[in-house]
């Protein structure tokens, strides 16, 4: 059973359930430029070719470490499913995400302080249940799942695919991208499936 909201696990080789929420449940994501700006971070660590910065340093390259297989922004938290494949790939992941995204954030709005209510949280994924689970999960998370801009769900059911996204691992489970749309649409199941590991599923942050 993975423990809920602590990462008390950090493996090679493990899948997690990751997610973040803003400080007193305040809004993170204000506009398209902050929801472009964090995505933009995952492409600085988990490009194809190393990226350096304005002085030339190199960022951490973290390809074949640590891959990213789904995403959801939301206003004031965000989720990830994430397949740590060196140890502490994830951590110095997540830690140059939101060290940069923080910066960013109380640059642009002229504040101070902690932008999020706590380093992430992770759940490792340790059942079949829930592996088959957490990426509907997270795609489910707007009302408008199928046209909402800052989910990786148009790389699910056939749209364009960044090279920092790789839902392989997902998809294989599936023939084609209608059969793991019609797996999002089926919430008769998906209401069966999370009763099922809802003793497993960490604590939504809405």
């Amino acid at each position: 059973m993975p423990v809920r909201n602590v990462l008390k696990h950090d493996i090679p080789f493990a899948y997690y359930h990751v997610y973040a929420r803003g400080a007193d449940k305040q809004s993170v994501f204000l506009d398209h430029a902050d929801f472009t700006y964090f995505l933009s971070l995952f492409e600085r660590y988990l490009s194809v070719d190393p990226l350096r910065d304005s002085s030339s340093r190199e960022y951490p390259h973290l390809r074949g470490k640590a891959d990213l297989l789904a995403y959801c922004l939301m206003g004031n938290h965000f989720h990830l499913f994430l397949f740590q494949i060196e140890e502490k790939a994830m951590s110095t992941l997540m830690r140059g995400v939101m060290t940069s995204y923080s910066r960013y954030f109380n640059t642009r709005y002229n504040r101070s302080g902690p932008l999020f209510e706590s380093r992430y949280k992770a759940s490792m994924i340790v059942t079949p249940s829930y592996f088959e689970h957490i990426s509907r999960y997270i795609h489910l998370n707007p009302k408008d799942w199928r046209t909402y801009p800052y989910s990786s769900i148009h790389a699910y059911i056939g749209g364009d695919q960044p090279e920092w996204l790789q839902p392989k691992r997902i998809l294989e489970m599936f023939s084609d991208p209608s059969s793991y749309e019609a797996f999002m649409t089926d919430y008769e199941g998906y209401k069966s499936n999370l009763d099922e590991i809802k003793g497993e599923l960490a604590d939504t942050v809405q």
